[in-house]
Order: structure tokens, then C-alpha cells, then sequence
């Protein structure tokens, strides 16, 4: 199977886990905090500019969105998932998705693995090391985007690269990192290797 992540289009919008597709085929999820560049990582690695909204305002995706890959009710997805640790957003918002991310994360059978991004100035906070634990007591692989890359430069952001893999390891033994880059396009074909691998492309 060849996967085209430029294929990727929008589907659905969902509160709730029980809104999704039906739990069968591929998915990969993206997650991150509300500023992270998540939007934008997805946008780069589907060669489309508007797939997932990008604001200047933190905390625009408060729901789960679908984008399929292909035209096939269970073909491979990617989703979505809610930017964490916008302070702004109701407490209520937030205990929402403190309660349904975990849910997600362990009990959806179709979910292959999860593309966490990080800001590579703010790496490894709170919010990123709840997610990795979810994560490893679910048993799914994480793969960190450490985007944002080209606002360092090259030593520093070898050696930024390093410490995370040390310490996203050291709580989901399954993660790996990478450098990434929206602006620039460094990572994009890193990145789709290794959606490619989860979708078994």
C-alpha cells in the first residue's frame, strides 16, 4: 500500500470518542500543546496549507477531527486531536479532554501510533510527559516532532534533540524524536517514513 498524504481530507469533527469512525483500519493521531505548531506540522507533511486550521490564537482545536487518506471506509486516517494547556479555555473544556484523551488513547483498536509535538524552545513539559505516560500505559508508540528547528541553530538543536530522546524515553521506552521544521520542510519525509511504517505502507 502507497499511501499519498496529500490525499488527506476533512471528515468529521467529534467531542467524544463514540463519534468517530468506526474502530477499524489505521489511524495515526497528532497531539501537543495548543502552540506547539501541530496545525502546521500536519499541513506540511499533507502538502496542503489549509488542512488543519493554523491561528496566531492558541487553542483552536477543541474537538477530534478525521482526515482520511483514502476514499475507503477503512482505509488509513490521520486525526487530530485537541491542543492541551491552553490556559484560556473553560475549565470545564479542560477536564473534558483530561477525561477523553486517556480514553482515546487506550481503548481505540484502529490506533496504530501517536505524533506528538513539541515546541524545540519548550520541550518536555508537564502536559507532554502526561501524554507519554498515557501513552506507555496504553502500549503506543510515540514518534516527537520537535518542531519549529530552524529557530535554533544546528548545535543546539542536536543537542535539544538528545536530552528529549533521553527523557521521552525514560518515560515511554517505545518513543523516538525527530527535528522539524514546517517552515523550512526539514522532517516532512522523516516524519511521513514514519507514518508510513505504522500504516504499514
Amino acid at each position: 500500500m502507497t499511501l499519498d498524504y496529500r490525499r488527506a481530507q476533512f471528515l468529521l469533527s467529534a467531542v467524544r470518542p463514540e463519534q468517530l469512525p468506526a474502530d477499524r483500519g489505521d489511524e495515526v493521531a497528532f497531539a501537543g500543546r495548543s502552540n506547539a505548531g501541530k496545525s502546521s506540522a500536519l499541513n506540511a507533511i499533507t502538502d496542503q496549507k489549509q488542512l488543519a486550521r493554523v491561528s496566531k490564537t492558541p487553542g483552536r482545536t477543541q474537538q477530534i477531527n478525521v482526515f482520511p487518506l483514502t476514499d475507503e471506509a477503512n482505509g488509513a486516517r490521520l486525526i487530530d486531536l485537541p491542543g492541551y494547556g491552553y490556559a484560556r479555555a473553560p475549565a470545564s473544556v479542560r477536564e473534558h479532554w483530561q477525561r477523553i484523551l486517556p480514553q482515546y488513547l487506550e481503548s481505540r483498536q484502529s490506533l496504530r501510533g501517536l505524533v506528538l509535538i513539541m515546541d524545540i524552545r519548550h520541550p518536555l513539559g508537564p502536559l507532554d510527559e502526561q501524554m507519554l505516560t498515557w501513552c506507555e500505559a496504553a502500549g503506543l508508540p510515540v514518534h516527537v516532532l520537535l518542531s519549529k528547528a530552524d529557530k535554533l541553530g544546528r548545535g543546539r538543536a542536536g543537542n535539544t534533540l538528545k536530552a528529549v530522546r533521553r527523557g521521552t524515553q525514560a518515560i515511554c521506552p517505545l518513543a523516538t524524536a525527530q527535528l522539524f521544521s514546517s517552515q523550512t520542510r526539514h522532517g516532512v519525509d522523516d516524519a511521513r517514513r514514519q507514518l508510513d511504517q505504522w500504516f504499514g505502507a
